[in-house]
Formats: structure tokens, sequence, C-alpha cells
């Protein structure tokens, strides 16, 4: 008994509404966003593409030595963490009303414009409330704090997805209207309060920090210019081949990532070089974690890394499909609303609780690689349901199995990440893991649209299943070799 009533102690109960704060921008940045740009009549190699505006995600450790270091000017009665918070949760609101008077029929540049803005601020959100969380609690109770993360995440899912797709349907979707998207956009700006109250009544985590340090403003300003740069030329670079050429395209897209980190780093160098940048703090800011991560767990620090990079792309490169694949199927946007955005998050919280009550009795380990099982295999029942005729007991049944599995993997990984965090690097050490762990599925991710022209739905789910195998070998030899250390 004493085991569950550890969920319903403060700490767990105020991490719910930060769970909600942190899932609910995530789904209007790329699930509903997905129904309304197929809705809009954009492709679907194009709609698959905007999965890429997630790269906010994958990219997070650039700007993470900021939340660590940078002492915002406003919002200072609230301490270091919740400043940063509220600053990051108000933005969100301001990216949400942007992005509810755009069309993306008329302008889709201005969509994926405030979408990616969107992102980024939800990103940084979360660089926030992983740090709140890790420096809130000792890694005894990661477990059921990282549950009840989880449960206001998906909580958030619901009202996100289900609740949004609700709301289009009651205002009119059969012909495309723009403002029925307006009105859900805005409606669900004001849900971001609960994330904006919780962070008031949550305490600021008890550490000492040293944020007096010296060219705080020039290593902001750096930091900013790299990014920007690393942006600038991205949108610059443009592919030479054909759509259908997938592969050539992703090993491009790959290269151009590299490139722009390369000229992101030498941006900082320069200025460096001119003696603008602070050279000792960027140093710390940045090699410091990685460091300190190394010095733990010393050649097998590589190879941890492989296995946050791999750990959810099966779950990551099917989902960004899943929309689509619905209507295409001949769901109605109300079925999917229902049966995947409302009763598939239940069962992804109970995945979740499942996942976290069982990390905390069995051990971390043992659940991540029964969670990356579980997860990979939930794919193939995807395949089948491609090849079935439409039958809603059918699209219950994958969902439901689906979402506990993918609940229970997530809530491991979120456990196993929280261990392999220091505190010393709370904020851009957990950023990292998780820049990581998005980096390689969100790339793949965005040419998902193109992998199922060329092979169809079956095998292309099947194909998915089979990318989350690896991951298996990697959880028991690591499991052996490479414990969680402090």
């Amino acid at each position: 008994m004493k085991s569950i009533n550890i969920f319903f102690e403060k700490k767990p109960l105020k991490m719910i509404c930060l769970g909600f704060s942190s899932g609910l921008p995530i789904l209007l940045v790329f699930s509903t966003l997905s129904v309304w740009l197929v809705k809009a009549g954009i492709s679907r190699s194009t709609v698959t593409l905007f999965s890429w505006a997630g790269f906010a995600y994958a990219f997070k450790y650039l700007w993470s030595p900021l939340v660590d270091n940078y002492k915002l000017p406003i919002f200072k009665k609230f301490g270091h963490r919740r400043s940063w918070l509220l600053f990051s949760q108000f933005l969100i609101i301001i990216a949400l009303i942007l992005t509810a008077f755009t069309d993306p029929k008329e302008s889709l540049f201005f969509t994926a414009l405030f979408i990616t803005i969107l992102a980024f601020f939800s990103a940084t959100q979360d660089i926030l409330i992983d740090a709140f969380r890790i420096e809130s609690a000792p890694q005894s109770l990661q477990g059921p704090l990282s549950s009840m993360y989880i449960a206001g995440y998906r909580i958030a899912m619901l009202v996100a997805g289900a609740g949004s797709l609700w709301l289009a349907s009651f205002f009119g979707t059969e012909i495309y209207d723009q403002n029925v998207w307006k009105k859900v956009y805005l409606i669900m700006s004001l849900f971001m309060f609960v994330g904006v109250f919780a962070t008031f009544i949550s305490d600021e985590p008890k550490l000492k920090r040293n944020l007096n340090s010296y060219n705080h403003v020039k290593f902001l300003i750096t930091i900013f210019i790299a990014v920007i740069g690393f942006i600038y030329l991205y949108s610059v670079i443009d592919s030479p081949f054909e759509k259908k050429d997938v592969l050539i395209n992703f090993l491009f897209s790959l290269s151009r990532l590299i490139i722009c980190f390369v000229f992101s780093y030498l941006i900082i160098s320069l200025l460096i070089l001119i003696q603008f940048a602070p050279k000792n703090k960027i140093s710390k800011s940045y090699m410091g974690p990685i460091l300190n991560f190394i010095q733990r767990y010393g050649k097998f620090a590589f190879l941890i890394l492989i296995l946050i990079s791999l750990y959810r792309i099966a779950d990551i490169v099917m989902g960004v499909m899943a929309n689509i694949f619905y209507l295409e199927k001949g769901y109605k946007i109300s079925d999917i609303a229902t049966y995947s955005k409302f009763f598939g998050v239940f069962a992804t919280i109970f995945g979740g609780f499942i996942g976290g009550y069982c990390s905390y009795k069995f051990g971390t380990m043992k659940c991540l690689f029964f969670g990356a099982l579980i997860a990979a295999l939930s794919n193939l029942l995807f395949a089948w349901l491609a090849v079935s005729p439409i039958s809603i007991n059918f699209l219950i049944a994958v969902i439901t199995a689906d979402n506990i599995s993918s609940g229970f993997a997530g809530a491991a990984f979120v456990i196993y990440l929280s261990g392999l965090t220091s505190i010393k690097f709370t904020a851009t050490q957990y950023a990292l893991f998780s820049s990581i762990m998005l980096f390689l599925p969100k790339l793949i991710a965005g040419y998902a649209g193109s992998w199922v022209d060329i092979m169809g739905y079956p095998y292309f789910f099947s194909l998915t299943a089979l990318l989350g195998l690896p991951v298996l070998i990697l959880i028991f030899w690591i499991s052996k070799v490479a414990p969680i250390k402090k």
C-alpha cells in the first residue's frame, strides 16, 4: 500500500499539471496539425515533412545551457527554474494564437513558421520541466514522479488530440474552413494556463546555483547567433534530388544537418577568436556535461548514447503516419478523436503507470527491455490493420495495445534517462539525452510519407517494427556492463 500511496504525495500530484503543460503543445505541432493539413489539401509527403518541426525538440541541447546558466531579468521572485518556466509557457500561448490565424491552404510558409516557433518554446519548456522534476526528488522517487508526469502529459494529449478533433468536428470539418481550426487553436491556447498555474504553486528546487558569473549577456548573444546561423543555413540549402529518391534525400538531409552544426561551431569559434564570446563559460556549459557523462561511464558512454538514439525509433517513425493512415483507410475524424485520441490516451496513461510501478518494484533495465519489445511488436498490429476491412472493433484493439505498450516504454525510458542525468548538469545533460533520442527518428520520420508511397502501409509498418529490434540487444548488453551511476 505504501508503494501506491507515494503517487498521491504533493510533488507527484503537482507533476501531473506540469506534465499537462508539457504534453499540450506537442500534438498541436504534430498530430492535430496533420489532420488540419490533410483537410486543407496538403500532400501526404509534405504533411510528414512538417514532423521536422520536431527538430526543435531534437536540437534543444544547443540552447539548454542558457536554461542552466542564464538568469532571466523577468519573473525573478519565482526563482531560476520557475522564472524560465513562466517565460516559456507565455511564449507557447502567443505562438498558439499566431498559428491559429494562419491558413496553410493560402500560405503554408506562415503556418510552418509559427509551428516551428511553437515547437521551439515547447522544447524549451520541456528542458525546464525535466530539470525541475529531476532536481525536486531523489532517484528513488523518480519512478512515481515520472509516472505522474506522463499521466499529466497524456491527459494533455487527450485534450489536444481528442479534444481538438472533437471541437473541429463540432465546428464543421466536412468542407474545409480555416475558421474552424482558428477556433480550435485559440481554445487550446487557454488550456496552457494549467501549466502557468502549476508553476505558480510549485516550489523552486533548493539547489545552490552560480548564476552570477561574468559575461552572461555575451554568452546569450553568442548562442543566439549560432542558433540563428544554423536555422538560416538549413533553410537556404535545398535538395537537388527528386522527392522519389528517398534514400538519397535522407543522406542529403543528414549531410545538411552536419554542415549546419559545423557552421554553428565555426560561428562560436569566430566569436571566441575575436574575444567577444566567453571561452571558459562556453566550454564549461557545453563540454562540462559531456565530460561528466564520459567520466562516469567511460568506454560504454558511446554505447549508451546509441541506445538512447534508437530506443523510440519504432514509435516515432510509425507515429507520424498514424493520423494520415486512419484518414486514408476511411475512418472519420470523430472516430480518430474518440478511439485514438480519447480512449487511446487512457490506455497510454495506464501503460505509463504500469511502467513506472514496475520500474519501482523490479528495476529500470528489465522494464526498459520489455517496453522496447512490446513497442516494436505493437507496430505489427498496424500492418494487420492495414490489410483488414474497416472495423471500429479492430481499430480499438490495435490502438489500445499500441498505447499501453507506448506508455509502458515511455515511462521506463524517462526513468532511465533521469537516472543517467547528473544533478550537476541537470537541464543540459537531460536535454542532450532527449535531443539524441529524437534526432535520428525525426529525421527518418520526415520521409515516412515517401516510404508509404513506395511500399504501402503494410510493409511500412512491418519495417518500423524491425527498426526497434536492435534496441533489445543493446539494452541486454548495457544492463550487464554499464549500470546507472550517479
